[in-house]
């Protein structure tokens, strides 16, 4: 990425303004229908005077309007604060509030972008954790059909890949949360609403090594290991899909032996691996029967049996293998032999 003084501007202004409420914010800003706003903790406004006074009388006038419901005269008063005191303690409780009124009127967008801003300058507000359940709620909303609103009344169409972006800014806003395993699952699940089976197995991966000890681990291999083997289109095809559901599947059976799916992951594991073989088999065929080629049909007859050496497709092709030992010493010896096809 090129460097952009425009950019490095920005975050120094943002960084400066968080710098100057790192006191500031962790005191708690308290509303009261008889007081209005006041601060609680010990901390200033971060204003003085007449500045003052305006910006406290604009904070009382917006929660007045939002507790009658004018919540479009609320959102202008609160957006002028964040306007003209951005580094007041005011600053991200009108974010906030500017935020929750959206989200009651289903505006979805506009909401989790207040709440988005909020948190990026005002990194060290106490409502930090809240505001990412709040956008979280958001994106589940969107994920699960939800329309966004606009003028809170008109709902549009729906829109998971908004819901998937919005679900990856939550990840990277809070990576340690619990937010953010669930966040990929769901990412992940949205992926493959919408036909992207890759970006779907990448949210899963992200998953399983980012987060190994979250409760939803478990079932991100499994996924894994469904997504990948939906891929296979059967034996005669290559066969790097089969191989990772087979790496997927066989980590879930080590990795959580106790978990109640271990008979189905065993089944599913059975059935690749034999899919495995099998194609081994049949590359192996080519070589034997269409090229007289014995070396490569040797090789391929064996990862057949070192595929899966306990099933029956490991005995078709001992059976394989032994056909073509006579052969190859029959044109050693320049007698001709026929080729008698064993099928399975």
């Amino acid at each position: 990425m090129s460097f952009s003084p425009l950019r490095a501007l920005r975050a120094l202004t943002l960084m400066a303004a968080a710098v100057l409420l790192a006191g500031a914010v962790r005191a708690d800003l308290v509303w009261g229908p008889d007081t209005g706003w006041r601060v609680e903790g010990g901390a200033l406004t971060g204003l003085t005077g007449p500045q003052g006074e305006a910006a406290l009388a604009l904070m009382n006038k917006a929660r007045r309007d939002e507790e009658r419901h004018s919540y479009g005269s609320a959102i202008r008063a609160y957006t002028k604060v964040t306007k003209k005191y951005p580094t007041s303690v005011y600053a991200p409780e009108a974010y906030y509030r500017i935020g929750t009124m959206r989200l009651a009127r289903k505006e979805y967008y506009k909401a989790f972008d207040a709440y988005d801003v909020m948190i990026a300058r005002y990194p060290n507000t106490h409502r930090y954790m809240e505001v990412i359940g709040d956008m979280y709620q958001i994106a589940a909303a969107l994920m699960n059909g939800g329309r966004n609103h606009i003028f809170g009344f008109l709902p549009l169409f729906t829109n998971r890949e908004r819901a998937v972006q919005y679900e990856e800014t939550i990840l990277a806003a809070a990576p340690y949360s619990d937010y953010a395993p669930i966040c990929l699952m769901e990412a992940a699940d949205a992926e493959t609403y919408l036909h992207n089976p890759d970006l779907a197995i990448d949210e899963l991966d992200k998953l399983v090594n980012t987060y190994p000890q979250s409760v939803l681990a478990p079932v991100a291999y499994l996924r894994l290991a469904e997504s990948h083997a939906e891929q296979v289109e059967g034996p005669y095809y290559d066969q790097a899909e089969t191989h990772e559901a087979i790496t997927y599947t066989t980590d879930f059976m080590i990795l959580f032996p106790s978990d109640k799916r271990i008979g189905d992951a065993a089944s599913e594991l059975d059935r690749m691996k034999k899919m495995l073989a099998e194609s081994k088999i049949k590359i192996g065929d080519f070589y034997f029967y269409k090229r007289d080629n014995y070396p490569a049909a040797r090789v391929f007859y064996n990862e057949a049996i070192t595929s899966y050496p306990d099933s029956p497709m490991a005995q078709v092709a001992r059976q394989r293998l032994a056909a073509v030992e006579v052969k190859a010493n029959a044109a050693a010896q320049g007698r001709p032999v026929k080729h008698h096809f064993l099928f399975f």
